[in-house]
């Protein structure tokens, strides 16, 4: 038995740390990383796994997490599923590759039928398939130039879009993701998102959007305005109903194709397959990856069939794209979100969650905001909550306590002062309420020194 946070009893069903954290294995593991690979790609976090299974990582030294990362949100169905493992497998026993345009195979062309069924489009939509979801933007925006025969696209402040040229523009965090590695593309305009907490108010940034197509970039010279509907690394920041709802009006006004990105959105995470379904409002074309494929390197644009058919012959294309192994285990996906109610399910488990989130900002004067749809939810560190400003290194020691106690989690933020939940959505009530346990205590340990 051990004492949690909540001040209950209750005895360990999942978490087993056995070892100091990086274990022995993992810190020799890591060693060796220093020696052959490029110093870029540091750890976030000093577990190496073994095994992955449901909401759970096993690292190299038989130390056992609940991984609250989901492999940075590709995780919704949960690490190997049995479902999905099964039809990967059998797909790579037929072939692994041909190139669609090339040899065709009818998988893909199953996946796009299954996702436009699944997509919001009330009239006729067609689909196309990427590696990863910064290939998606970067051929969204490549569709809208190609229908509107416009160059501009617009994007918002804390918005992340990926790490090629032009995803990379639209991105919106100059540390770690921009510095020193420009020049960037041009004609990309950027203007301020609305949020509940930090402002502005959605009125006041639909005057700026509407005030820079007079200031920066002329109205007919704008192909696309790319927005997500949660912000993912941006710190889970909600856009408010009247926000999105007012950058389609404006869209529809200026035919300006709207690109809803739904990388980190989609499948399930809000409480909604997309999480435009909140909003009531129809996008033009939408990106989706991460969840879609369990963490195989799959991406898609899905939208309206006019602006997909506009770009020329081959204009659009790779040689990867649409991997027919990854494209079988998206068909698993499906399957297994509608099977097991995983859209369902992340609405429930984000009640609880949030529920939990609220009393902990009751008790401690640094957790400023609590935000978030379904199980896309985040709470943000501050010093002070008058000023808001910033506590990036509250939300690094509260994810290193938590890791040393068996739960894995991330920072987001164009700050890096919140920390995230991005768990499998078939987490178990007992997995969830040990997990948050877990934050608590980190939280206690923390924030009451």
């Amino acid at each position: 038995m051990r004492e949690i946070g909540s001040g209950r009893m209750a005895v360990t069903r999942t978490i087993d740390v056995r070892t100091a954290v990086p274990g022995p294995r993992s810190a020799e593991i890591l060693k060796r990383k220093e020696r052959v690979i490029a110093d870029p790609l540091s750890i976030y976090l000093p577990v190496v796994i073994e095994e992955g299974s449901g909401a759970t990582v096993t690292d190299v030294d038989g130390n056992r997490f609940i991984d609250f990362s989901g492999g940075v949100g590709c995780l919704n169905v949960g690490h190997s599923h049995p479902q999905v493992v099964a039809a990967a497998q059998e797909q790579l026993a037929r072939f692994s590759h041909t190139d669609f345009t090339i040899v065709p195979y009818e998988v893909y062309v199953t996946l796009a039928e299954r996702l436009i069924e699944l997509s919001p489009f009330a009239g006729p939509a067609k689909a196309a398939f990427f590696n990863a979801g910064t290939e998606a933007v970067e051929n969204a925006v490549k569709f809208a130039r190609s229908y509107t025969k416009r160059p501009a696209v617009i994007a918002f402040e804390g918005g992340f879009h990926g790490r090629t040229l032009l995803s990379l523009t639209l991105t919106s965090k100059t540390h770690p993701y921009k510095a020193g590695l420009g020049p960037f593309a041009p004609e990309v305009y950027r203007v301020p998102f609305a949020q509940d907490y930090r402002g502005p108010d959605s009125a006041s940034a639909l005057a700026a959007l509407e005030r820079a197509l007079v200031t920066q970039v002329a109205a007919e010279s704008v192909a696309a305005v790319v927005i997500e509907p949660v912000q993912g690394e941006g710190g889970f920041v909600v856009a408010p109903r009247e926000f999105l709802q007012g950058v389609r009006r404006i869209c529809d006004q200026h035919g300006i194709v709207l690109i809803v990105d739904e990388v980190q959105t989609g499948f399930g995470r809000t409480g909604k397959f997309f999480a435009v379904e909140h909003y009531g409002i129809e996008p033009d074309l939408m990106t989706v990856a991460k969840s879609i494929a369990a963490g195989l390197p799959l991406s898609g644009v899905v939208g309206k069939a006019e602006i997909m058919d506009a770009p020329p012959d081959s204009a659009i294309g790779g040689t990867y794209v649409g991997n027919p192994v990854a494209q079988a285990a998206a068909l698993a996906v499906l399957d297994v979100i509608a099977d097991e109610g995983l859209v369902e399910r992340a609405a429930t488990l984000g009640e609880a969650t949030r529920a939990r989130m609220q009393t902990w900002q009751e008790r401690f004067d640094a957790i400023g905001d609590v935000r978030g749809l379904g199980m896309m939810l985040a709470i943000e560190l501050v010093r002070d909550r008058d000023t808001k400003a910033p506590a990036p290194e509250l939300a690094t020691a509260i994810v290193e306590s938590a890791a040393q106690n068996g739960l894995l989690l991330l920072k987001s933020g164009i700050y890096s002062n919140c920390i995230r939940v991005l768990a499998p959505l078939v987490l178990s009530d007992a997995e969830l309420d040990e997990a948050l346990d877990v934050w608590e205590q980190a939280l206690e340990t923390t924030l009451a020194a």
